[in-house]
């Protein structure tokens, strides 16, 4: 709420923002629950809560699925689907769970020490003979073909 005020001059108006949002995020039930009591993928939610109630235009999402279940993970994808489908809002993220990436990304950067060494499609990306290299190792082969 305290976010939402950034645009809201009303509390009751705040109040509503912030009530959407949580509703948005799935986090309505645990409206009346302290931070420091919800489970480790509701807080997650919560601090996006926290960002999308000043209604940035740019959202920047670091590690967000680090630490999730993989129940947990497909949850946080459709909830970040559902996020850039109903909101006028460009996603930028940093993560390392490649199927959060694969099923949340239009267009992926990877970087190796700091340089970027590919820039395309998340199924581009999969086949770039540089990722392959310098992620993947020589003798990879996409897709899988039997080398696991």
């Amino acid at each position: 709420m305290i976010g939402a005020l950034r645009l809201e001059k009303s509390l009751i108006k705040a109040k509503a923002k912030a009530l959407d949002i949580l509703r948005v995020l799935q986090l309505e039930n645990e409206k009346d629950t302290l931070a420091d009591c919800l489970t480790l993928p509701d807080k997650k939610r919560l601090e996006i809560a926290r960002a999308l109630a000043i209604q940035p235009k740019l959202l920047l999402l670091d590690e967000v699925m680090a630490g999730l279940r993989p129940v947990e993970i497909d949850q946080f994808i459709n909830t970040i689907q559902h996020l850039k489908q109903h909101l006028d809002l460009t996603i930028m993220m940093i993560e390392h769970n490649m199927r959060a990436i694969m099923a949340c990304c239009q267009r992926v950067i990877v970087l190796h020490q700091g340089q970027k060494i590919a820039v395309d499609t998340p199924n581009a990306i999969q086949q770039h003979p540089e990722v392959i290299k310098t992620y993947l190792g020589t003798g990879f082969t996409y897709p899988f073909q039997g080398k696991i």
